[in-house]
């Protein structure tokens, strides 16, 4: 029996050590570090001494197999089954993160009654909540009628007999970080308790052929608590996202070994639970026509789908030595750099005043195609020009001043003009592009400055 010794963990990244320091070496973390007690194989670099008996041999195929591509479970959540390439894949583990309270048990309650409705068994554990406050949600989502098994526990030997006796379809495991296995002495939540119950689930699902997904918290930068290894452990890590006081939810798909990945899916909560958005671009622009001054439509891609979301932007004078740059839902480095671009480029200074960027409906976004949108923004906010009436704009501005073209164009176009839109500031187009849209081709941010606000119309 291997001799247990004692390791400290780092709580963040997940990192050992044989000895206590109030900094981890690998992440920089301060004050992370745990004790925790484990069997001395797991010290990194340990090896199992050889036993003597030979195994059986590797077997090795061909890279040109005619396997067929994994059958698929609806989950009755068209949202839910475009994020996950299509549908659940049996034998997989899927670990599902985000904020408190932004409605992870929620959509998972409402995906488990609609599968049990199918005829599929499911098992719904809980380690956070009673029975009844579940039962009591279920009731409220209209779900209770859906033959789900439900149960409370944290010990994750019961759990693991009770699922191999039931042998489901599909296990919600809600949460992860509530778990804890009598094998480690350590407290549930920590590195080492979350490490071996995720590691036993996810053998779970590969021998049994179940899905298993599990629920994980996040930590206050929104990543999903525990060790990495987690995450490289499952076949697929999904974020819930959302704002605080905002009706819209987003579930985007960060890893998928059976599907794309950056694929989105969008919910409005209601009283009565989650409910699917066919159409987020129509719920993130509200209304069309003329906007406000410092407002401009983005035509962004989001995974497979076109988005549009209005970029809102404010200017305003700065009242102390050091002007105020405040940003919402975008890459803060990133308008930096356009602010940079736009006065080296265009002589639009903003050097004298606060810069308020926001992006509408709680959507965050990453692409470089919402460059030229932002740059639209805060020219039409320091100008007080709005631009043109039903005007969408995307493209990447280099440092340069140069407009590079964005990919899938013409799908952007097309969602636009599907609302109405009719012109649009872009990149120049490739020929044979087919769109009903009135383009003007913008090769330079010179050249949009100029479009949206005439020299003596700016703001010095």
């Amino acid at each position: 029996m291997a001799q247990p010794q004692t390791l400290y963990a780092c709580q963040s990244c997940g990192a050992l050590s044989r000895k206590w320091t109030g900094k981890c070496d690998a992440c920089g973390e301060w004050n992370t570090m745990v004790e925790e007690t484990a069997a001395r194989s797991v010290v990194p670099g340990a090896l199992s001494a050889p036993t003597g008996k030979k195994g059986a041999k590797l077997a090795f195929v061909e890279l040109a197999g005619d396997a067929q591509p994994p059958p698929r479970l609806a989950t009755g959540i068209s949202e839910l089954d475009r994020v996950c390439g299509g549908g659940l894949v049996p034998a997989s583990a899927i670990l599902v993160g985000g904020d408190p309270g932004v409605g992870k048990s929620t959509l998972l309650l409402q995906a488990a009654a609609a599968i049990a409705r199918e005829g599929h068994s499911v098992a719904y554990v809980t380690g956070e909540e009673a029975e009844a406050q579940v039962q009591d949600r279920a009731r409220r989502l209209k779900a209770a009628d859906a033959p789900v098994s439900l149960a409370a526990e944290t010990d994750l030997r019961k759990i693991l007999d009770g699922l191999k006796a039931m042998k489901p379809d599909v296990v919600v495991v809600d949460s992860i970080q509530t778990l804890w296995a009598d094998g480690v002495e350590a407290a549930p939540g920590t590195v080492a308790q979350v490490r071996a119950c995720a590691h036993e689930l996810v053998r779970f699902a590969k021998k049994s052929g179940a899905v298993v997904i599990l629920v994980g918290h996040v930590t206050k930068d929104g990543q999903i608590a525990g060790p990495r290894v987690v995450e490289h452990l499952v076949d697929a890590v999904i974020y819930f996202e959302g704002e605080r006081g905002l009706p819209f939810r987003i579930l985007r798909a960060v890893k998928n070994r059976f599907g794309p990945t950056d694929e989105i899916g969008v919910f409005e909560m209601v009283e009565a639970g989650l409910v699917e958005t066919p159409n987020p671009s129509a719920l993130f622009l509200g209304t069309t026509g003329q906007r406000a001054s410092g407002a401009a439509v983005f035509a962004g891609i989001e995974g497979s789908r076109p988005v549009l979301v209005e970029i809102q932007a404010l200017v305003a004078a700065s009242a102390y030595g050091t002007p105020r740059r405040a940003i919402v839902g975008w890459d803060s480095a990133r308008l930096a750099m356009i602010l940079a671009v736009l006065e080296t480029r265009c002589g639009v200074s903003f050097a004298d005043r606060d810069v308020y960027l926001s992006v509408a409906g709680g959507l965050r976004i990453t692409e470089p195609a919402a460059d030229l949108a932002v740059a639209a923004a805060l020219i039409s906010a320091l100008s007080d020009e709005p631009l043109p009436k039903n005007c969408v704009v995307f493209g990447e501005v280099a440092l340069s001043g140069e407009i590079r073209p964005a990919g899938r164009a013409d799908l952007r176009l097309k969602e636009a003009a599907k609302l109405g839109f009719d012109n649009a500031y872009a990149p120049p187009a490739k020929k044979g592009a087919k769109h009903d849209l009135k383009v003007r081709a913008i090769e330079h941010i010179a050249e949009l400055a100029a479009a949206i606000a005439p020299a003596p119309a700016r703001r010095a």
